[in-house]
């Protein structure tokens, strides 16, 4: 049984999302917004939270820990990037880049994705990459802390990954997203499909979140800094791809 086998996307606040899955006889979470409603998740499966995993510092991935674990019986364990661990929760695993984790059988790799802050972690599991506020649905996060070099750089590293993986993101920013997109390259067809699916996704009541790789390639302009038509876009035409990523993340920042 894989981690998206059991994957369950947790709706917290106004828009965040925390994740539980299986691995082996342990259940992680990933990212606490909201004490109540994981604590529910977790009841409504039977489940014993054993391990959460941060993803950075931001206080609606982080402030809700204490009262969560005030709700369990002990016996859990947190993980977070030890460069960060002067602004974490206290961490029982300090985890560095580039280095991997296992937990009940399951493996990880570490990636440093920092832009949206300095220290923040993505989890690779085989088939789901836990992004927080680094590659996001149909987006990215905004540069509190990095810049647009770094934050190119940090989104990258997906290009190594195949388009089947699970991107499960800390936010429901998908058609926000989508429209900006479509700001940039009106008619596009594959971001009209793709937001009115996203479109539908809301107005059922479901989340946008977990998305794959394969559709955030096509559609992300976040992903699609090589791509001559999101250059033309952004007038950055023959500069550099960075260039392109920086124009196109001004741009997000005054839609």
């Amino acid at each position: 049984m894989t981690v998206a086998d059991t994957l369950v996307t947790i709706p917290c606040l106004e828009d965040n999302y925390a994740f539980l899955f299986r691995a082996g006889d342990r259940t992680v979470l990933v990212d606490v917004p909201k004490a109540a409603p994981i604590a529910a998740a977790l009841d409504e499966r039977g489940w014993r939270l054993t391990d959460v995993l941060l993803t950075h510092h931001h206080w609606d991935h982080v402030d809700a820990l204490p009262d969560l674990l005030a709700m369990r019986d002990g016996g859990v364990a947190v993980w977070g990037a030890e460069a960060d661990a002067h602004r974490l929760p206290p961490l029982d695993e300090r985890v560095v880049p580039g280095t991997g984790i296992e937990i009940g059988g399951a493996r990880a790799e570490v990636w440093d994705v920092s832009g949206h802050t300095m220290g923040h972690v993505a989890f690779v599991f085989d088939g789901v990459a836990f992004t927080g506020d680094s590659l996001m649905a149909g987006g990215c996060g905004r540069l509190f802390e990095g810049t647009p070099e770094r934050m190119h750089e940090s989104l990258s590293q997906f290009d190594a990954l195949p388009d089947e993986t699970l991107i499960a993101s800390g936010h429901e920013y998908t058609t926000t997203n989508l429209r900006f997109a479509l700001s940039l390259e009106p008619g596009r067809a594959a971001l009209t499909s793709r937001l009115a699916e996203a479109e539908a996704a809301r107005a059922a009541g479901r989340p946008t979140v977990p998305s794959t790789l394969g559709l955030e390639r096509r559609t992300n302009p976040f992903l699609r800094s090589h791509d001559p038509a999101l250059k033309a876009a952004t007038d950055t035409a023959d500069r550099p791809d960075v260039e392109t990523f920086a124009a196109t993340r001004r741009a997000r920042d005054r839609f």
